[in-house]
């Protein structure tokens, strides 16, 4: 039986990685930040039910939510032009490929963009990204194979563009 010293501990050694998921998931630290609260919440309330390895419970939840506010185009905040303080620590280079991966996120489909978030950002199994999407590992390979022949497509076709202007 888990009890609430379990769930802290939980939280303090996974909430970074669950974060940079949500984030992933939705391109927006308010909004991921918001989303993890929430899958936080509705993995206390069933925490005693869950098993030894909470992570692809916690995983689903934030997909689930995640996938339910889209559905939903929840829009609890708005963005704003200007940051209210500047960023700090972040190299040119960094900055552009991290953009770069958030652009080429934003063309996949969510069901899609869950699969390379969960694969390659949270390094998931097909297995448990099967477990926590409700679907079977066939399903996460075929989603994952289109996912990434999308992003080539699109990668190449930006890459032509930018070579004939």
């Amino acid at each position: 039986m888990r009890d609430r010293a379990d769930f802290e501990r939980y939280v303090e050694q996974r909430s970074d990685r669950l974060l940079r998921t949500a984030y992933l998931l939705c391109r927006n630290w308010a909004t991921a930040e918001d989303l993890l609260q929430t899958a936080l919440a509705k993995a206390w309330m069933a925490w005693r039910r869950v098993g030894e390895n909470p992570d692809p419970y916690v995983y689903r939840i934030l997909v689930n939510t995640h996938a339910s506010w889209w559905r939903r185009r929840w829009r609890g905040e708005q963005p704003v032009g200007v940051l209210p303080e500047p960023a700090v620590g972040d190299s040119a280079d960094l900055l552009g490929s991290r953009d770069a991966v958030r652009q080429a996120l934003t063309c996949l489909p969510p069901k899609q963009r869950a699969v390379i978030v969960l694969r390659y950002f949270a390094d998931l199994g097909d297995a448990q990204i099967a477990e926590i999407l409700g679907c079977s590992a066939a399903t996460v390979r075929s989603q994952a194979s289109r996912a990434l022949a999308r992003l080539r497509v699109d990668s190449a076709a930006r890459s032509a563009m930018s070579l004939e202007g």
